[in-house]
């Protein structure tokens, strides 16, 4: 393969991974220190169920506020998830607007602050679970190593077993490792507890990864 295809498609796995972190990114494990990360989490949640035209600034205030949460208190585990979380669904947004190259360059930046997260408080399990599947996704060229990432899935799931969202990603990961019967006796778990919270979008998303299992 043509050395400018192999970058393209790595460059694909990071903005794809991106997408995946900032997904796993809810911090609701933990109690912020401080009314900014409450709301820059809030902001980062939000974001997902408003206009296209309206996230944007949405993720703007909410890095934002994050940003002066780690500024008030650089030992606030949660407000570094919500720098986090901010920054990798503004990445998705600068992706689809200017292509893959334009976000490369805050890529480090987000690895970072999940680093920080974790040094902080090593049983969060969200950072553990969105650590994770950023070590699944990402190319081994940027830091990614999978066997690594199963491992924090694995523990996130354990700090957290009723958790579904953490639950699903891990299925997901352990049916690309081969391991089918883990993998579905985990997204059926999954699909139990999203079925007593009757999220239905959820519901429908997790029976649908639980049939390609199969």
């Amino acid at each position: 393969m043509h050395p400018h295809a192999n970058w393209r498609k790595a460059c694909r796995r990071v903005t794809a991974a991106l997408i995946l972190w900032a997904a796993a990114a809810r911090g609701d494990q933990l109690e912020p220190v401080s009314s900014a990360a409450s709301e820059a989490l809030a902001l980062c949640n939000d974001a997902d169920q408003a206009p296209v035209s309206a996230r944007s600034a949405l993720l703007a205030h909410g890095l934002e506020r994050a940003e002066e949460a780690v500024s008030a208190d650089p030992q606030d585990a949660v407000a570094h998830f919500a720098v986090f979380c901010n920054l990798g669904k503004r990445l998705q947004m600068k992706r689809d607007a200017l292509g893959l190259f334009a976000t490369l360059g805050e890529l480090g930046r987000a690895q970072k602050e999940i680093d920080i997260a974790l040094a902080l408080a090593p049983d969060y399990s969200a950072a553990l679970a969105a650590k994770g599947e950023m070590l699944v996704e990402l190319p081994r060229l940027f830091g990614g190593d999978s066997r690594a990432g199963e491992r924090l899935l694995r523990r996130a799931v354990a700090l957290d077993p009723h958790d579904p969202r953490i639950r699903l990603m891990l299925a997901q990961v352990l049916h690309a490792a081969g391991e089918g019967e883990e993998a579905s006796a985990n997204a059926a778990i999954a699909l139990s507890i999203f079925e007593g919270m009757r999220p239905a979008s959820e519901v429908a998303a997790t029976r649908s990864v639980l049939a390609g299992l199969h």
